[in-house]
């Protein structure tokens, strides 16, 4: 039985307090108990923080998640700067990893990914059975564009997922469509847990490479993502370096003016 833990509330997100091996732990056990509806993880970084800010139905996606673990590094830097300490980094891209090692001979994984480009989720299949031979990829699909807004075309996917009888969905669709859709349709996925982890596909795939380790550690991820792909993700990392110092002081401001007074 996994111990329940505590959690802190930074920039109005409940996130749990929970190391890696921790995490690994619990997602085993609710691959190995039946239950109402999909549990679904989500993974808050710099840009998730900031979309909670802003939208409604981010929220909503978030406050329904059986498990909030930490992406990104400054999230975690910004827990101690706070006083709110989380104990370390969960990337959603090793989570992934850590999750597939845990497999074994007697507890299999069966795993359904959805989401990357065409050809990409049966490449990142050849590949994981290649390296995991206790992880099983029942099923891969590409949604079209606009998938979402699609009821034939969500049918067709809870439909192929229920066929396939994954363990596990990981949900390649990017922030935040991936959490959204599996906010709508948890209670349907026939899946015991979902994992919300972007690129992972592609990086399993190696049609996207991550940063090397050295960069992952010191919280550089980022830069060499900016290298990587410019046009898509400049904008993006610049709105946060921008924002979200202002946030963590407001945080700040907020947290100890109130104590102080």
């Amino acid at each position: 039985m996994i111990a329940m833990t505590d959690t802190i509330e930074l920039f109005g997100i409940k996130i749990d307090r929970l190391t890696m091996r921790q995490t690994v732990e619990r997602l085993i056990a609710w691959t190995r108990t039946e239950s109402a509806s999909c549990h679904y993880v989500v993974t808050p970084n710099v840009d998730h923080v900031l979309m909670y800010q802003e939208r409604a139905d981010f929220r909503a996606a978030y406050e329904h998640a059986s498990l909030v673990v930490a992406d990104g590094a400054p999230v975690v830097w910004a827990s101690r700067l706070l006083g709110r300490r989380l104990p370390e980094r969960v990337a959603g891209s090793d989570l992934t990893l850590r999750l597939f090692d845990a497999a074994s001979a007697e507890q299999p994984l069966r795993v359904y990914l959805l989401g990357a480009a065409p050809g990409i989720g049966d490449r990142a299949a050849a590949n994981i059975h290649a390296r995991w031979k206790h992880v099983h990829v029942t099923g891969t699909f590409s949604p079209p564009f606009g998938f979402e807004r699609d009821e034939v075309w969500n049918r067709e996917i809870l439909d192929r997922i229920a066929h396939a009888a994954p363990h596990v969905l990981v949900l390649g669709l990017g922030a935040p469509k991936q959490e959204l859709w599996i906010a709508r349709h948890h209670r349907h996925v026939q899946a015991h847990v979902a994992l919300c982890v972007g690129a992972t596909i592609d990086f399993l795939a190696e049609h996207k490479h991550r940063a090397p380790l050295w960069m992952q550690r010191s919280g550089l991820e980022w830069a060499h993502r900016v290298a990587t792909e410019p046009r898509r993700l400049f904008g993006r990392y610049f709105r946060g370096a921008c924002q979200f110092p202002a946030l963590v002081v407001r945080q700040w401001q907020h947290q100890y003016g109130r104590t102080a007074r």
